[in-house]
């Protein structure tokens, strides 16, 4: 009996699918926000659109996986065991991250093209979604240990948290800065404690 699994295609290059993230990245920063299409990002990536869509079934998700990967890299959520560490090191992170001219850029382009675009829109709800659960899994964890109050409403914390951020990420008005983080996370510790 001849127990070898059927050839079904080539086997899927690893890196490829870094190579395709990463040029997804590049062209989300780009100034202006054009358009990213599948024909852009194979050639920007080096590669035929076949190997895209050998990884994804979408242009979507080939974006949302990148945004994804970018924030696991550069944004893992802490545990140190003190609610006041983790979401001070969370925000600076965060702050850090989104005020890099290509992630921030990347940002605005999506945002921009959001209203106009219900793919891209829902590419933006998934993503902020995503980073949405890392940051509400923290306060929870902080408020089973008892460092906010039972009441504490979890969900309008991360809406403050994540509302500082897109109105200074858009309007920028003011510098997204590690002080402003810190200063966010004592506020927000503050009223929600015991």
């Amino acid at each position: 009996m001849d127990t070898r699994r059927p050839h079904t295609g080539r086997k899927r290059n690893d890196a490829a699918r870094e190579a395709i993230l990463d040029a997804a990245m590049r062209l989300l920063a780009r100034p202006g926000g054009e358009p990213v299409t599948v024909d852009l990002l194979a050639r920007e990536a080096g590669v035929g659109k076949q190997t895209i869509y050998r990884w994804w079934d979408s242009k979507g998700e080939v974006l949302l996986d990148a945004l994804n990967r970018n924030a696991r890299i550069e944004l893992p959520p802490p545990d140190t065991g003190s609610l006041a560490e983790d979401l001070r090191g969370l925000l600076t992170a965060t702050f850090r991250a989104a005020s890099e001219s290509s992630t921030a850029g990347m940002l605005r382009t999506l945002a921009a093209e959001a209203p106009a675009n219900p793919h891209i829109a829902e590419l933006l709800r998934r993503y902020t979604a995503s980073r949405r659960e890392v940051l509400h899994g923290l306060l929870a964890r902080g408020q089973e240990r008892g460092e906010l109050a039972p009441d504490a409403d979890l969900d309008l914390m991360v809406d403050q948290i994540y509302g500082l951020l897109w109105y200074r990420l858009l309007l920028q008005h003011r510098p997204l800065t590690e002080q402003a983080a810190e200063r966010l996370a004592r506020t927000v510790m503050a009223g929600n404690q015991l």
